[in-house]
């Protein structure tokens, strides 16, 4: 189990319990083999516009919650989880000009906003848990997300680099990069304080430097006249079990790096490969404009691209879990997103093209324009995103993926609900953009199993996954807070960030889901496992 989640005891039993029995009627049943959940609470931000309530950490009773638009962080008291209270809202303006993502250690806030121009080194604010000032460290550009370590001796940041553009006379591409900022833990009366910061580069990955030949086949740089440091582009950060290792996530990229706290160098980095869409288990709705759920096998490359990392071990040994959101590059002066219909595609690959290519088949689908292309046109389809969560060992080997099965547990639990955006309730409006978009995940132990907790951006909710044996994972509920026939959407709508709570002893847990379309974070208890 992770030590960083053990440490962090947001609610007290007690509260957990109370909530718990006044939420019944919201209570989300067990599958065989899985928990069930209980709606606890929600905290909504009362401010308008998207990206409000878009991450959020839990810790000692209080929930941190940040709103980009507005650059504010919130602090909540949830010590009762059904009646939160907001205690204060700390303006960020001062320190850049939108807030990125939240993460708390005992007696310590870190808060992550990108400079006022995005192409510029980004700060890392420190707070007291009341909101207080602590002191801001300077790292890369657009500082994406950030978290603490297990033992809160050190911080981990995901600086994305993302570029303004491309072939422009102003255009910058800032390098991606991984900051590691040294944490002195609070211990008796004396508070919790920040030392040195290390960052670690993929300088050394470019042509001509010393580890270019270390750069694996299948990562993806299409970034127009980048370099390879330019072109990679950290966006999420989880670490292993002794807080030695960061994961990054490179999304655009389809790959992710070890990062080494200690030395704050690159270890390695991980290409992802493809998911096959042809194979049995592994197929996709791919048309919005096909008449509703119509999950089948198509002659398509998924590209994992995740978001959202999540660490865990089993046996002694470190595994991780994405959720494979998928992200286009589309910048002014260049953009790496069409639709198989716009492409011409190569007869000897494609005999059947002028099938494939109508709008009720594969025509509509977004895919790459950069790859699979050959002398006679495209030899490949490569789509964004898998539309699923993985699990790999530490090295990036695949072991286990959930192929089709968001999808399929959807249609059969809530047609309605299929492929829906986050913002109105079409019905297979996104089947032709990355489906129901896994994005946020969190890994935790319910009773005596494991269990990643992926949040579906658009459909909403999120999927639950048995990872005791990561070789033999499953599928086993999906929880969900949204009502397909209210407009706008809600009461929650495009789930950003997952968190786990643990529970002490063999109870359940708390799963924490941040909505960044509706500004809102809710809570579920997660009550028992049914055998």
């Amino acid at each position: 189990m992770n030590r960083r989640i053990r440490t962090r005891h947001a609610l007290t039993a007690a509260a957990a319990a109370a909530s718990l029995a006044g939420a019944a009627a919201l209570a989300t049943p067990a599958r065989p083999g899985g928990p069930s959940f209980a709606l606890l609470g929600s905290y909504a931000t009362g401010l308008g516009g998207e990206s409000s309530g878009e991450t959020a950490a839990l810790q000692d009773g209080r929930m941190y919650v940040t709103s980009a638009e507005a650059n504010v962080l919130d602090i909540v008291d949830v010590s009762d989880p059904a009646a939160p209270v907001r205690t204060g809202r700390v303006d960020l303006a001062p320190y850049g000009s939108g807030v990125q993502s939240v993460d708390a250690t005992h007696g310590l806030v870190a808060v992550a906003v990108k400079a006022a121009v995005k192409t510029d080194p980004g700060r890392v604010v420190f707070l007291r848990p009341d909101g207080t000032f602590v002191t801001a460290v300077t790292v890369g550009a657009l500082p994406d997300m950030l978290a603490f370590s297990p033992d809160g001796k050190r911080l981990a940041v995901a600086n994305e680099g993302e570029p303004n553009g491309y072939g422009r006379a102003d255009s910058v591409d800032p390098e991606g990069s991984v900051s590691i900022i040294d944490i002195r833990p609070a211990r008796g009366r004396r508070p919790a304080s920040v030392g040195d910061v290390r960052t670690a580069t993929f300088t050394a990955f470019n042509e001509g430097g010393d580890r270019h030949g270390e750069l694996p086949a299948g990562v993806r740089l299409n970034g127009p006249g980048a370099s390879v440091a330019q072109d990679l582009e950290p966006e999420y950060v989880s670490w292993d079990d002794r807080g030695r290792t960061a994961y990054v996530t490179l999304q655009e990229n389809n790959a992710v790096a070890r990062v080494d706290a200690r030395t704050g160098r690159v270890k390695d980095i991980a290409a992802l490969g493809t998911i096959d869409r042809a194979a049995p288990g592994f197929g996709m709705d791919a048309s919005d404009k096909d008449g509703g759920v119509n999950i089948a096998n198509w002659p398509v490359r998924a590209l994992p691209m995740p978001d959202g990392i999540a660490t865990f071990e089993y046996r002694g040994r470190t595994f991780y879990v994405t959720a494979n959101e998928g992200d286009a590059r589309d910048y002014d002066g260049f953009s790496d997103e069409t639709r198989v219909k716009s492409l011409t595609l190569d007869p000897a690959a494609f005999p059947a093209a002028a099938m494939l290519q109508k709008d009720a088949n594969l025509g509509r689908l977004n895919v790459s324009a950069t790859d699979g292309r050959g002398p006679n046109g495209y030899v490949a389809l490569y789509a964004f995103g898998a539309r699923s969560a993985s699990i790999r060992t530490a090295d990036g080997t695949l072991v286990w993926d959930s192929g089709d099965a968001f999808e399929r547990t959807v249609a059969a639990e809530n047609p309605a609900a299929f492929n829906v955006d986050n913002t109105d309730n079409g019905v297979d409006g996104r089947s032709d953009n990355k489906g129901p978009e896994p994005e946020g995940v969190a890994v935790g132990r319910v009773g005596r199993g494991t269990y990643a907790f992926v949040g579906l951006e658009r459909t909403g909710g999120f999927m639950v996954i048995d990872v005791t044996n990561p070789y033999a994972a499953r599928v086993v509920n999906w929880v969900n807070n949204r009502d397909y026939a209210a407009e706008p959407a809600g009461p929650d709508s495009g789930p950003e960030i997952i968190r786990f709570i643990p529970g002490r002893g063999h109870r359940g847990g708390t799963v924490m889901v941040s909505n960044e379309i509706t500004g809102t974070v809710s809570l579920y208890a997660a009550a028992r496992v049914v055998r």
